[in-house]
């Protein structure tokens, strides 16, 4: 069975060729020691920073390391068992658009025994947080992202290149260089100002990309790494699209299930599907507003906060959609400059725009798509010439084991996603399924919670593929 889903995966249209990514040398550049102050409060924050902050040069462009530099902000959490300390545990929440030194100054997502053991260290990657932050200008309400015809398809192709061609020259020059693999390498020198000769990582969501291009560029310098709910880089764009379509749907039939079973549910009794498509079509007339409400039910998916997602439903059905709905960071602005360039979604034309759709609404017809890819491949309309951080096939042989970690029911970065990464490096690589729904799994219970922390602690991950209960 899973060596059919295996084949299956790679089989899809879409794929990208197996052209890996170059190890990365070291070049003649020298990072300067990071000088390290408290951190202040996060206003936000119901926790008070208790961790190290500072700042990182690193060359704009690694390509001419003597050339223009830019400041990384980095944070670090040092470990509570000093005497017992093994070592610095970098992490990446993901987004893009996670300020990752801001969660490491107060790294509760990790458990008291790695706490411990490692100091937890983060820094922002370009365009995000406190390192050069990419924000774009407001220019207008932009066209629906769905075009009905090749004239819709010219004018939101239009609206994309004056989005994009606003946002770049707002931020330059770190819009031209805050790709993932730029990151990957601007983490390296994080890696150096510290003085490690090895670091441990953990990356979630965007994150494991960061760490996929991390162990192809510097695979001999981590001890352990950790990727939570991953995102597949050899993707090509039928499959970036059609797959995440794909497990919207199944994540969505899984909160049906559970609405069924739980008296709770306010849909329960009710035949959820046949609701949901009263609440799209009491919105079909707004575009905007089936958006909004698409959107609030995928990120209800993430958690998953199944009574939200019920509630959402149902007062849309009686037409009273959702306010508002919910993004992360500058999610928004950062993707112009890190998604359209990490993956090829280039649509050419409205007949190549009709195709993909149409494979989106095959593969998801309850969700119409999912919102998050659709999104992503509307914006990057704009963005022209290829890729800066061309998708490719995983090749890590100089990387140590690597545990993999994904929900079954993943709304975001699809279960087959984790699949074909695990096939790409089959030698160092062993998956743990988390056989329930939501995005991100390391701490949805005690069996995915010990089977990171072991790992991280004593390299001691799974022999074979396991599996944890919902």
């Amino acid at each position: 069975m899973l060596g059919t889903v295996l084949a299956s995966a790679l089989l899809l249209t879409g794929a990208t060729p197996a052209v890996a990514a170059p190890a990365v040398a070291e070049t003649g550049w020298t990072p300067a020691p990071i000088v390290w102050t408290p951190c202040p409060d996060d206003p936000d924050s119901p926790t008070p920073a208790d961790g190290e902050c500072g700042t990182l040069q690193v060359p704009l462009d690694w390509n001419s390391p003597g050339g223009p530099s830019i400041s990384l902000a980095v944070a670090r959490h040092r470990a509570t068992d000093p005497a017992h300390r093994i070592g610095v545990l970098l992490a990446d929440f993901g987004g893009p658009g996670s300020s990752n030194a801001e969660l490491a100054a107060t790294p509760s997502v990790f458990s008291p025994e790695v706490r411990a053991r490692f100091d937890i260290v983060g820094f922002d990657v370009r365009g995000t947080g406190r390192s050069e932050f990419i924000e774009c200008p407001v220019t207008g309400e932009p066209p629906g992202d769905e075009p009905a015809g090749p004239a819709e398809f010219a004018a939101l192709r239009t609206s994309s290149e004056q989005a994009v061609s606003a946002c770049r020259a707002r931020n330059l020059p770190v819009f031209d260089h805050a790709d993932t693999g730029v990151n990957a390498r601007d983490m390296d020198a994080v890696r150096r100002a510290l003085g490690e000769t090895r670091i441990s990582f953990v990356g979630i969501s965007y994150g494991t990309l960061l760490g996929q291009q991390y162990a192809e560029q510097h695979g001999d310098r981590l001890r352990a790494m950790v990727l939570d709910s991953s995102v597949d880089h050899s993707a090509g764009i039928e499959r970036f699209l059609g797959d995440r379509a794909a497990a919207a749907d199944d994540a969505f039939r899984e909160f049906a299930a559970w609405c069924d079973r739980t008296t709770t549910c306010v849909l329960h009794g009710q035949d959820v599907f046949a609701v949901w498509r009263k609440a799209l079509a009491v919105t079909a007339g707004t575009p905007r507003a089936q958006s909004e409400l698409r959107n609030w039910v995928l990120a209800d998916m993430y958690h998953p906060n199944w009574d939200d997602l019920g509630r959402a439903i149902a007062d849309t059905a009686a037409g009273n959609p959702p306010v508002t709905a919910q993004f992360t960071y500058n999610y928004d602005s950062i993707r112009l400059a890190v998604v359209c360039q990490d993956f090829d979604l280039r649509i050419r034309n409205f007949a190549q725009y009709t195709t993909l759709h149409a494979e989106e609404l095959r593969r998801g017809p309850l969700m119409r798509g999912s919102t998050l890819s659709h999104g992503e491949a509307m914006a990057c309309l704009g963005v022209h010439g290829p890729p800066s951080n061309p998708p490719h096939r995983l090749s890590i042989p100089r990387a140590p084991r690597i545990l993999l970690m994904n929900s079954r029911h993943d709304p975001a970065t699809p279960y087959a996603w984790a699949l074909a990464i695990h096939h790409q490096a089959p030698a160092n690589t062993t998956l743990l399924t988390y056989e329930g729904s939501g995005h991100g799994v390391h701490d949805k219970n005690a069996c995915t919670r010990s089977a990171m922390d072991r790992y991280l602690l004593t390299l001691a991950a799974p022999e074979h593929d396991v599996s944890c209960p919902a």
